[in-house]
């Protein structure tokens, strides 16, 4: 049974998402605050965490930055919870390791596809596969990265990228087969914002960066030649 982990001051939400997806199988846990919830996450370890930004003392995106900083926690997708629109804020979650955002009010069932969505990506096949490649040393079961003999830290939607990227060597990979491998299904918030991970992932690989090379109007491609 997999478990989820609900981080949201409101009460009657954790309950409604409690009721909904019992009935799909999981078992639901709740947390009240920021606090309570890295505690329940560290302890329990869920399947996937679902966060809400708004929380009182410790908000949800410290509390997303503190859950992907933790190695006890690190590889624990999070869905980030909202009733706040603006990109920036869709952005920061992101950023600082968010692996799928849904904005307040959301049905049952978008909530359920988006919880199976981002559960699939970290049950694919081959994730037992050690992957080298230009100086990369990829370990989709550890989801660690060496780039040069270095240990490089990357969010779950920049390992994703990079892993999917670098098992099609010198094939293009349109932004849509990018924005299904980094996230989930909402391409209106993914097309947006996938620059940024590209952008973050290039960063982190230093001078490494040019295998991940962009092909205009179409998508990128890992360009095992350099």
């Amino acid at each position: 049974m997999k478990t989820i982990l609900v981080i949201d001051d409101e009460k009657d939400l954790i309950k409604l998402v409690d009721h909904n997806l019992s009935r799909d199988g999981y078992l639901v846990l709740g947390a009240s605050d920021g606090i309570q919830g890295l505690a329940t996450a560290k302890k329990q370890k869920p399947d996937i965490v679902l966060l809400d930004i708004m929380l009182p003392g410790i908000d949800g995106l410290d509390v997303c930055k503190k859950l992907k900083s933790d190695a006890d926690t690190a590889h624990i997708p999070v869905i980030m919870l909202t009733a706040r629109a603006q990109e920036t804020d869709k952005v920061l979650g992101l950023e600082l390791g968010a692996d799928d955002y849904i904005t307040k009010p959301f049905s049952p069932r978008e909530l359920a596809a988006r919880v199976k969505a981002v559960l699939r990506r970290f049950e694919a096949v081959g994730k037992n596969e050690i992957l080298k490649t230009c100086g990369l040393i990829i370990d989709y079961a550890g989801r660690a990265v060496l780039c040069n003999g270095r240990k490089i830290e990357l969010t779950n939607t920049e390992f994703n990228l990079l892993w999917h990227l670098a098992n099609r060597p010198g094939r293009v990979v349109t932004r849509d087969d990018l924005i299904s491998a980094g996230r989930g299904d909402d391409a209106v918030v993914i097309d947006r914002t996938i620059d940024v991970h590209i952008a973050s992932l290039r960063k982190k690989l230093g001078r490494n960066k040019n295998i991940v090379e962009t092909v205009r109007g179409v998508g990128y491609k890992f360009n095992d030649g350099l």
